[in-house]
This record gives structure tokens, sequence and C-alpha cells, in this order.
């Protein structure tokens, strides 16, 4: 299945305990949209959050992060990696 790398802007001074509720809400609304999300990092500083997953499209990707209640700014498809 393909990989994508999303892109959240606007989460200044994150924490830890809210990154992780950002991302149960994603594994909770990952499976009607076939997404599985694998890692989330962020960047409280500069309020960017990153989230690795497998899903059947960027489209999806977008519907699951929705379905959680949030929006995401980009979706990079992700082919190769080392």
């Amino acid at each position: 299945m393909p990989r994508f790398m999303d892109v959240h802007y606007g989460m200044h001074g994150i924490t830890a305990e809210q990154l992780d509720d950002v991302h149960r809400a994603d594994l909770a609304a990952a499976h009607a949209e076939g997404v599985h999300f694998e890692h989330a990092w962020a960047d409280p500083e500069s309020g960017t959050v990153f989230c690795l997953s497998e899903a059947p499209s960027a489209q999806a990707v977008r519907r699951a992060h929705e379905r959680a209640g949030q929006g995401v700014d980009e979706v990079h498809p992700v082919p190769l990696s080392v």
C-alpha cells in the first residue's frame, strides 16, 4: 500500500500529551478510510505536525483526518525510503 507524509500547520505549543491525543483520534478514524497511521512527530515551536501513514490514496488520508476532527494542510506521497 502507498505511504504518505502529511503536514499540519498552526499547532504552536503542542505538547506530547496533545500530540498523543491527536494521534489516537486519527487512529480511531483511520479504519473507515482504509488508512494505517504509523507515526506522528511535532515541532511545538513552529507549530508543525507530521504524520506518516499507509493509505489507498492521499484523499483517504485527508478524509481520515477530517473524520478525526482535524484538517490537514499537505499530503505528500512517499514512494521511496531507505
